[in-house]
């Protein structure tokens, strides 16, 4: 057999190979809608996205995967094949930080896939206003950054808001020079969000010194202001550029190669243990010496490991604080159960804000 049979051969089956792929698709599709309709029948308001079930479903697709495709890549494709099969049962509603072209909606598209519809809007306090209004089902809000620590706004919104933690998105954030000039030499401004611009500013002090910074809204937004301008940059993702078909000038210009930001959904729905979880907790304690390890010590004497901790004012008085606190595991899980029940005890103010599947993606 000759060089062109053997083609031959190796399309037909991989035509073969694809349609059978189809076919089993179309026949999850059809289970989905089964599963719609029976939660439909006992509950007309049921919730059809659950996230430790899809989180489950993802770490078995990993777990299982013998290559020669990555892991990561196998379960980027089944988020996808789910996220079609959910907009069968119930289209979702997803708020995020616009304009479009943002890392906050490249996050809600990582987590829910492009089947969702997703919302832009101008403020995280409009995002968790528009989820508690039921304008959307779910929010995508950006909590911390690798480089620059944590986003106060989105803590502090926290505070006045019933809403709670339904899940949390890594995404690893590059950044772009973006501009419609052709030359480095041209840039005498670079519009970006204050965190992109703070990320970068060791290669801004090298490259552009004399340039001036600019401060907007989000990198989408510095974006579009860049295409309308002579002599401007953006710093921005890739998707941004794209949108408004700029030039690239320099990539990967974040000082920190492993820069990474860390997103959290935020909803209505309390979510059920996946097997592999994260609760955030905020409490305040009385302003006594001792006081924070006093609360911290339950932790401790049940084994559970504390993996972030920061502290916002509380807005009820002059130096009154409020702990924001990542702990392993589930609420329900007995050992922390156990914790969560003598910090409340001793706390002037506690709340559970969310029990929610580690990042899996």
């Amino acid at each position: 057999m000759n060089d062109d049979a053997k083609l031959k051969s190796i399309r037909q089956r991989i035509d073969e190979i694809d349609s059978q792929l189809q076919a089993l698709i179309n026949e999850r599709a059809e289970a989905a809608q089964e599963v719609a309709r029976i939660k439909l029948s006992a509950n007309p308001e049921a919730e059809f996205y659950r996230p430790e079930r899809e989180a489950e479903v993802l770490r078995k697709v990993k777990a299982r995967n013998q290559g020669p495709l990555e892991s990561e890549e196998v379960a980027r494709l089944f988020r996808e094949i789910m996220s079609a099969c959910l907009a069968l049962e119930k289209p979702l509603n997803v708020a995020f930080l616009g304009p479009d072209g943002t890392f906050t909606q490249a996050a809600a598209l990582k987590q829910f896939g492009h089947s969702v519809r997703t919302h832009s809007l101008n403020s995280i306090g409009d995002i968790f206003r528009d989820v508690e209004a039921g304008a959307c089902q779910y929010g995508v809000v950006p909590v911390e950054n690798s480089t620059e620590g944590v986003i106060s706004h989105t803590l502090d919104s926290f505070l006045n808001s019933p809403l709670l933690i339904s899940g949390e998105v890594t995404l690893r954030i590059n950044h772009q020079l973006l501009s419609k000039e052709k030359e480095l030499a041209a840039i005498q401004k670079v519009y970006s969000h204050a965190q992109s611009l703070a990320q970068c500013r060791g290669w801004l002090d090298r490259h552009l010194p004399n340039a001036e910074r600019i401060a907007v809204n989000s990198n989408a937004e510095a974006t579009g202001l860049a295409a309308q301008q002579s002599g401007c940059a953006a710093i921005a993702g890739d998707a941004a550029g794209e949108i408004y078909q700029l030039n690239q000038l320099a990539s990967n210009i974040e000082d920190e190669p492993g820069n990474t930001t860390r997103f959290l959904v935020i909803g209505k729905q309390d979510v059920a243990a996946s097997g592999r979880d994260k609760t955030t907790i905020l409490f305040s304690t009385h302003n006594k010496a001792g006081g924070l390890h006093e609360m911290l010590s339950p932790f401790a004497e049940h084994g559970i490991s504390m993996t972030r901790i920061e502290s916002r004012p509380s807005r009820r008085g002059r130096w009154d604080y409020v702990f924001f606190i990542d702990v392993e595991g589930h609420k329900d899980d007995h050992n922390l159960s156990q914790a969560l029940k003598k910090i409340e005890q001793s706390a002037t103010q506690f709340r559970v804000l969310g029990s929610y599947p580690k990042a899996v993606l």
